[in-house]
């Protein structure tokens, strides 16, 4: 080996242990920066005209355990679905009220129920006819706040599935451009590994709206498309599209066209159901929360109004038939065909309402009664009371077919809101405790600081070797230019 080939191998050696040396602080100093992947320098012999010239950089490359990646993104996706209907599943149990809440459904049917006893042991007493007229609209009161609190879960929902879409449509053409300049950087040899931390970054920002695939393609580039199979990023990232309203009423669908589904590059996708895409993130649960969940909440309560109103039907013989009763849809009789939005409908009967211009007395001698009659018939107030507590069959659909009392259906509303919570917090939980062990995993596969520190003070001992070798070679030619002198 000739003196120059020797200086020029240590002077390699240098340069490969500081670029080894910057990498590895690099890696220490990131070690808990999100979408920081490990890097490593890649070495190999430098060879000119067949001889061997010291060492020479090939390339930085980045640690990342795919396989663990993409079930950590599938993992995050869950766990912001679960978060989502968990939420709403509260709110509903919340807004119907638990037993022990004088505000609930179950406690202001009690005392509904309590008053009808009393003021049919009391026809005559003023006093008591006006508990029952109050007590019948703090029920009617309680069904109309949940409705209105679950139309505004609803409107809640969309508002955030625009906002959602809009976070999808900024960070996919982020995407874009970052493929761009990494097919380009990568074109001219340059280390691309910080643009590949921030493509991470970006897409699992992306996974927890909608779970993600993620293609790799030459040049660095990536194509994305939902577990579905809806194209997200390829080659130009996709336009999704979608239209948030400013209030949702109970009558309002997307199959009536009332709210917006989504689209991507103009086509319409599902968005339930086994053939949507974009199941398994926030976005498939928004869309669940406002289609189905809060549907199907609002559906239980409207069954309960139809029940109210339809077991105070045809009691009262002062009416002509068909005539609305005791709790009426706004005033007037209820149609069947009109019992979606029901429950914020009700309204007690004007006749025997003061408020409305009405006469307590109505609710003793019939809501037809031009005047009062014998103040002590409680005939009409313990038939009230017995439609209340008796079982009779359901004509909505909103609930199984069954004989069933007031109090039973509505403690039915309770227990089936109490089980889907108590469900979803589950489910929640699960999902919180897989992504924890996912990415405690990932953590360490990650950056090990000791490690990382260990393999500097090889590097130190390296450079030290090298920078040797460069003293000795400067010696002997010190030696031999005195020699020559």
């Amino acid at each position: 080996m000739s003196i120059t080939s020797a200086l020029a191998g240590a002077l390699s050696g240098l340069s490969a242990t500081s670029r080894q040396a910057e990498i590895l602080s690099s890696n220490v100093a990131n070690a808990t920066t999100p979408g920081y992947a490990r890097r490593q320098v890649g070495l190999g012999a430098a060879v000119l005209a067949g001889h061997g010239q010291g060492v020479q950089v090939l390339g930085v490359t980045r640690d990342v355990d795919r396989h663990l990646l993409g079930e950590r993104r599938v993992a995050q996706a869950g766990g912001g679905d679960r978060d989502v209907r968990a939420e709403f599943l509260q709110r509903v149990e919340q807004t119907l009220g638990t037993a022990d809440n004088p505000s609930s459904l179950a406690a202001r049917l009690a005392a509904f129920d309590q008053a009808l006893v009393e003021s049919a042991g009391r026809p005559e007493s003023q006093a008591r006819l006006n508990s029952v007229a109050t007590t019948a609209k703090a029920l009617i009161s309680g069904l109309a706040a949940a409705t209105t609190d679950i139309q505004n879960a609803r409107a809640s929902a969309d508002r955030r599935i625009g906002e959602e879409v809009g976070k999808l449509n900024s960070t996919l053409q982020q995407l874009h451009e970052l493929n761009v300049n990494l097919r380009s950087f990568t074109g001219a040899g340059r280390d691309v590994s910080a643009l590949l931390d921030e493509r991470q970054r970006l897409v699992d920002q992306i996974s927890a709206i909608v779970p993600v695939r993620e293609i790799p393609r030459d040049l660095n580039q990536i194509a994305l498309f939902t577990v579905g199979g809806a194209p997200l990023l390829e080659g130009s990232a996709a336009v999704i599209g979608f239209t948030p309203v400013h209030t949702i009423t109970p009558e309002m669908t997307q199959a009536l066209g009332g709210l917006s589904g989504i689209s991507i590059n103009g086509r319409p996708y599902d968005t339930a159901g086994s053939a949507s895409p974009i199941l398994g993130g926030t976005l498939g649960a928004l869309f669940s929360v406002r289609d189905e969940l809060a549907v199907g909440a609002q559906g239980k309560l409207d069954a309960a109004a139809r029940d109210l109103v339809e077991r105070f039907a045809g009691l009262d013989p002062t009416l002509a038939p068909g005539a609305a009763g005791l709790f009426t849809d706004g005033g007037g009789a209820f149609d069947p065909l009109d019992e979606a939005g029901l429950a914020g409908r009700l309204r007690l009967n004007p006749a025997a309402d003061p408020a409305q211009g009405g006469a307590l007395f109505r609710l003793r001698d019939g809501l037809g009664a031009a005047t009062e009659g014998p103040p002590g018939n409680g005939t009409l107030l313990t038939a009230l009371h017995s439609a209340l507590t008796g079982a009779r069959p359901l004509a909505s659909t909103g609930f199984i077919a069954g004989n069933r009392s007031f109090a039973v259906l509505t403690s039915d509303i309770l227990s089936d809101a109490s089980a889907m919570r108590l469900s979803a917090q589950s489910e929640q939980s699960f999902s919180a405790a897989r992504l924890t062990a996912l990415t405690d995993l990932e953590a360490q596969n990650g950056i090990d600081t000791d490690q990382e520190m260990q393999e500097l003070l090889v590097l130190e001992k390296n450079y030290a070797a090298n920078a040797k070798v460069i003293q000795a070679v400067a010696d002997m030619i010190d030696t031999l230019i005195r020699l020559d002198g």
